[in-house]
């Protein structure tokens, strides 16, 4: 899943369709004035066109002789598409709908990573610890918040890699998404807990290889996670967007046995 190209009249435009869309701005079912819309955003009728093509390649839209251009029911956008993904946590105000996203991208977590991480401690090589010691690094050099994400996201790209599972590596545009959100919220934060112990923890286990270990390093990791967002739920008295308690509630859920009391980053 490549990441659409923002830059251009063409890139703006998709962006600024697709986040109202999301933001239920142009609800579902909606039939889009494109005349309107051209003269609003000031872009030719062809490129106004051209951008309804990205977002009908991701199920957003659609277009029907005699209805012409509508918004198609959530249920078959393509929320897993890395685009869809980071239009709704980059849109601003989190919507129900996108607290939905969040806890069930959770579970999603939940049910990969401590699995994943099994396999990392199994198969990775000395490549794959060094590019997990260089996002260790990273991490405890401290920063501003986006720094602070960025080594996050490299560690956890880096675990999946070290699967050496196609499909699992694919994974990481789906996983990252949610995990930069989260970041981008709990790093922007001042009490919330070191997260270098707990991820050392887990590289320790994966360079042993010690796959039991590795699954409960993790483990220890995403309820360290959990804590920070349930305390930034606890003290945010402004309705501000600070995330849902989506690990909380990953972890009420009926996730399968092998991820039972763990909660998702």
């Amino acid at each position: 899943m490549t990441p659409y190209a923002r830059r251009g009249v063409h890139g703006q435009t998709v962006e600024v369709l697709a986040r109202r869309i999301l933001g239920g701005e142009i609800p579902e079912g909606a039939t889009l004035d494109l005349v309107a819309l051209q003269s609003e955003l000031d872009v030719s009728l062809t490129a106004l066109r051209e951008s309804l093509k990205v977002l009908a390649a991701k199920g957003m839209v659609d277009a029907r002789q005699k209805r012409g251009t509508f918004v198609r029911t959530r249920a078959e956008w393509n929320l897993l598409d890395v685009d869809v993904l980071r239009w709704q946590f980059e849109g601003g105000r989190t919507s129900e709908a996108d607290e939905a996203l969040l806890r069930n991208l959770a579970e999603v977590r939940a049910i990969i990573e401590p699995a994943a991480v099994r396999l990392a401690a199994d198969r990775r090589t000395d490549a794959d610890l060094a590019a997990l010691d260089g996002a260790l690094d990273a991490m405890g050099e401290g920063g501003d918040a986006a720094h602070a994400v960025e080594a996050d996201l490299a560690f956890h790209r880096a675990l999946l890699a070290a699967t050496h599972n196609e499909l699992l590596e694919r994974m990481e545009m789906v996983i990252e998404s949610g995990l930069a959100h989260r970041d981008r919220i709990v790093h922007s934060a001042p009490h919330s807990e070191d997260p270098v112990p707990a991820h050392r923890a887990v590289l320790d286990a994966v360079r042993d290889r010690d796959p039991r270990a590795a699954e409960t390093a993790m483990r220890a990791l995403l309820d360290q996670a959990g804590r920070d967002l349930d305390r930034l739920g606890d003290t945010d008295d402004t309705g501000a967007t600070d995330g849902p308690d989506d690990a909380g509630d990953a972890r009420d859920s009926h996730v399968p046995d092998a991820t039972e009391g763990s909660r998702s980053q």
